[in-house]
């Protein structure tokens, strides 16, 4: 047990001490942070494959990615995610199943991979992860309106994206009926978000009634875990929980109750764990990858990143950018500029919770190794080639008129 410990605690501070050479590295290289993380990961797998380390889809799911959808969504002003949120709720529910009905049909005609597992990778896939562009679109001043579609359709998508995950799983082994997964899917969006908001309201009350900046950090380090494990235990979506908690928090408590002192503590402690949370995450998804394992699977995953981009194109430009022209949206007659739909539709970035999800599958999972394979490789193509590209589209957003109030 102590050894364990001791060996946990060595990893833990190696993992640190790269995070931030690399970060210091990055700073002065276009690379984006994320992505030379995932690709020191790629490299120390490929120098010293012996020196394995096993990433359990626990340690991503309910250890590193709550803290991190928490403190995203903590910072998240309800004010500009309200005028987005019809974009945002388009791209993070019917977006997720469109995306994965795209690659399913596309991976059973191209491939010969049954639907029903075709449906599987699309559901793993379907999830967007911003965390690689978040820090380009600050740095080159991209709209806060497009920001905030990006932040919010991840936040809530890693959610949907896990909940029909776990419907497609259930599929497989048959007993599940279309109706039977709509019901299924919207009582656990519409449970897991209520808990997260019963909990971020009692939780910002408590806040409220103390003047001990130390007490409230702690209440919102509890809340966002304690609400994942809740939601979780009553076998609804533990991220979606966690997402609304940290709005509510982020908001309704920021309002009744938080002294200065005190939001800029959770300010600035909130930003280094997500800094440290991204970092060992990005790290563990390029020692998760084995790139000689994806070799043998090039074809299926090459009609796996079709499938994506072409999916990405049809959710953001046919069902995002026509909803928005049809009931003008964005609040202005030309709806929302097409400098925004690219950017959409190029950071659309795979990443910790497809791999997380590949990982998660049962060892008798019909095709696993293939199924796995097929997510790696898109998620690894999605960060190496759009993570490292998607800055050149962004900045021409910079420059275009924008509409005055967020698109959605």
């Amino acid at each position: 047990m102590e050894l364990d410990a001791l060996v946990g605690m060595r990893l833990f501070v190696l993992l640190v001490t790269a995070a931030a050479l690399v970060a210091i590295v990055a700073k002065r290289t276009a690379i984006p942070y994320t992505v030379a993380l995932v690709v020191l990961g790629l490299g120390a797998t490929f120098v010293a494959p012996e020196a394995e380390v096993i990433v359990t889809p626990d340690l991503v799911l309910a250890v590193l990615l709550p803290g991190l959808v928490f403190e995203a969504a903590y910072n998240i002003d309800f004010a500009t995610l309200r005028r987005s949120f019809g974009g945002v709720a388009l791209l993070a529910a019917p977006g997720v199943i469109v995306s994965a009905a795209v690659v399913a049909v596309v991976l059973a005609v191209d491939t010969g991979l049954p639907i029903g597992l075709g449906f599987v990778v699309g559901a793993m896939v379907a999830a967007t992860d911003p965390a690689a562009v978040i820090s380009t679109f600050r740095q080159l001043g991209a709209p806060r309106g497009l920001s905030t579609l990006v932040e919010g359709e991840s936040l809530f998508n890693d959610g949907t994206g896990l909940v029909v995950f776990a419907i497609a799983i259930r599929a497989v082994g048959g007993g599940v009926t279309p109706v039977d997964a709509v019901v299924s899917f919207v009582l656990t969006v519409v449970i897991s978000a209520a808990i997260g908001a019963i909990v971020g309201f009692l939780v910002s009350r408590v806040i409220a009634t103390i003047d001990d900046h130390l007490i409230e950090l702690t209440l919102s380090v509890a809340a966002a875990y304690g609400t994942y494990l809740l939601a979780d235990a009553w076998h609804e979506s533990g991220i979606i929980a966690t997402v609304v908690a940290g709005v509510v928090i982020g908001n309704y408590g920021r309002q009744i109750g938080m002294s200065e002192r005190t939001q800029e503590v959770l300010d600035v402690v909130w930003e280094f764990l997500a800094f440290l949370l991204t970092a060992v995450v990005f790290l563990l998804v390029g020692l998760a990858i084995s790139l000689p394992n994806l070799i043998g699977s090039i074809p299926s995953i090459a009609w796996g990143v079709i499938a994506v981009l072409a999916g990405r194109a049809l959710v953001v430009y046919v069902l995002l950018g026509g909803a928005a022209h049809l009931t003008r949206l964005g609040g202005r007659n030309q709806g929302m500029p097409l400098s925004w739909l690219n950017v959409l539709f190029w950071a659309g970035l795979r990443g910790a919770v497809a791999v997380a999800m590949a990982l998660s599958l049962p060892l008798a999972f019909p095709q696993r190794e293939l199924l796995q394979e097929i997510t790696f490789g898109i998620v690894l193509f999605t960060l190496l080639v759009q993570g490292t590209t998607v800055g050149l589209v962004v900045a021409r957003t910079v420059d275009d008129p924008v509409p005055s109030r967020s698109a959605g």
